[in-house]
């Protein structure tokens, strides 16, 4: 109840509580959690354990096991500061004293690689196949329009999904005559952006499942629900966790391995720059603050080798024997 006054991004919240849980794994030898279970285990920390478990040399060796095992600059600096502001709401509830938050607060992030992990950059195939099997692994017709929904939205308007399971009906308008959507991105930033006609026609057919015999939903009730066994459709939101867990089933279905939701944004980004897209308009669909964001971001892509296919030729190097090219003993 108290981490939202030092931090209200709903994304950080949630990985505040993941670096949370991963120390209390490595360094309490607790179970790992997920979903309701780990944020009960957040509203009902143990405290005695918390005090046997947290100390600067805890925490310095537990960032350097997080180095070692390749996590990058951005996620230990965020692993450190979850473990910071949890010990100084310790201290200000009275649990622990000044000086253990100080020494905390004192310890330096080892030296890693700079920025984000590169995830995954789907494409354009691999993104309809995806789409198409978040629709194929549904139980029922109610599921198979609510992950229509769910796939059309991520992969046509690069929403986030903290973006996407925050979302109301009440977001959706029509504005000089076009279809937009209220976006509440991080930061508390909100945009209005288009609404694709594909996103129109999926969300048409969801709303008539969502409210049978009336014009639309209440404008306060979540866009995306839950499901109850049966396909009934639930009044409680889609968390963000439910949203990975349909990318998660999907891409398994699908054989293309893991896929994580910001793996969409990204091939989303990916593929409008390969088709020639300029830089201005990726920013703006992204909502990123400037286009300096948007060329940080395009630049964790994998680059285009073109000097090395060109020296290559030049060379007049050809494969002596094809057979030998990604051996699956390698």
């Amino acid at each position: 109840m108290a981490l939202p006054g030092r931090t209200s991004s709903p994304h950080t919240q949630r990985a505040y509580f993941r670096w949370v849980d991963t120390y209390l794994v490595d360094i309490a030898e607790l179970k790992p959690t997920q979903g309701d279970q780990r944020i009960a285990r957040m509203s009902a920390l143990p405290v005695k354990l918390l005090y046997e478990s947290i100390s600067a040399a805890q925490l310095r060796a537990w960032l350097g096991m997080l180095a070692r095992q390749g996590h990058g600059k951005q996620g230990i600096d965020q692993a450190r500061a979850a473990i910071v502001t949890l010990t100084q709401l310790l201290v200000e509830a009275g649990w622990f004293d000044d000086y253990i938050a100080a020494m905390v607060a004192n310890v330096r992030p080892p030296k890693a690689e700079d920025g984000q992990r590169p995830g995954r950059w789907l494409s354009k195939d691999e993104i309809r196949q995806l789409m198409q099997s978040a629709r194929q692994i549904s139980t029922s017709r109610n599921q198979e329009l609510r992950n229509h929904v769910v796939m059309t939205m991520l992969c046509t308007m690069a929403l986030r999904r903290d973006e996407l399971a925050s979302a109301k009906w009440g977001d959706l308008s029509t504005q000089n005559d076009r279809p937009v959507m209220r976006v509440h991105g991080k930061g508390r930033r909100m945009a209005v952006i288009d609404i694709p006609r594909p996103v129109l026609q999926a969300l048409d057919n969801w709303r008539r499942v969502v409210s049978p015999g009336e014009p639309r939903p209440p404008a306060h009730s979540a866009l995306v629900r839950r499901l109850w066994k049966g396909g009934r459709v639930s009044k409680f939101g889609l968390t963000p966790d439910g949203i990975w867990l349909i990318i998660d089933l999907a891409s398994e279905s699908a054989g293309l391995g893991h896929v994580a939701p910001h793996d969409l944004r990204r091939s989303v980004a990916g593929a409008l720059q390969e088709s020639g897209v300029t830089i201005d308009k990726i920013s703006r669909l992204l909502r990123h603050r400037n286009v300096a964001i948007t060329e940080r971001y395009l630049s964790r892509l994998p680059m285009r080798n073109e000097g090395g296919i060109l020296m290559s030729d030049l060379l007049g190097l050809e494969d002596e024997d094809d057979d030998m090219l990604w051996d699956e003993d390698l």
